[in-house]
């Protein structure tokens, strides 16, 4: 994790551009550090959001893109190993065309999900453009949020990381009690 006095001393020596590279690697912890560091007066907080927001929407596109094309490069062994079968392609791909949206915004807001959901989405070939449509839908009030933590009781940020964790297993786990709710009623 970067501390607030590493962050600090990078974005003064080169500018806020420097923060995409950390946004897109890090996330919602440097939006946060990000914020404070505007309301310490180093930053505007409105190119803090923007370049966030960015930043957040590379990663995703990155993350599509890894799910689309990476299963080509794995031998198809390893992808029988990982259950990925015609089948489960086909029923991947019905599902992110009749729900991607929903499921997308879901792996956005709960954290824990969002990473094998994006490369789920590339997997099923989902619509670029839906892709980047709904993940912009998620992205712009989760990173509000976060910058406003940060902009105002950012100087917590080390609780704040931990707090992001523990809320992120906590949807994770109620996604999870929910999905076997809903397996158990169907039979």
């Amino acid at each position: 994790m970067f501390t607030l006095e590493n962050l600090l001393q990078l974005i003064q020596s080169h500018g806020l551009w420097l923060l995409v590279p950390f946004a897109i690697i890090e996330g919602p912890i440097v939006t946060v550090i990000a914020a404070y560091i505007a309301r310490m007066g180093y930053l505007n907080v409105y190119a803090v959001y923007a370049v966030c927001v960015i930043s957040d929407l590379v990663g995703d596109a990155m993350y599509y893109g890894i799910g689309r094309l990476g299963p080509a490069f794995l031998p198809e062994r390893w992808l029988r190993r990982l259950g990925m079968t015609e089948a489960r392609q086909l029923t991947l791909g019905a599902h992110f065309a009749t729900k991607g949206g929903r499921t997308l915004l879901f792996g956005k807001w709960t954290h824990s999900t969002g990473l094998p959901i994006m490369l789920a989405s590339g997997m099923a070939r989902m619509n670029f453009a839906s892709y980047m449509w709904w993940n912009l839908l998620g992205t712009v009030p989760k990173t509000a949020v976060f910058v406003a933590l940060g902009y105002f009781i950012g100087q917590a940020y080390a609780s704040i990381d931990t707090y992001i964790a523990r809320v992120s297993l906590g949807l994770l786990g109620v996604a999870l009690v929910a999905i076997l709710y809903f397996q158990y009623r169907k039979k």
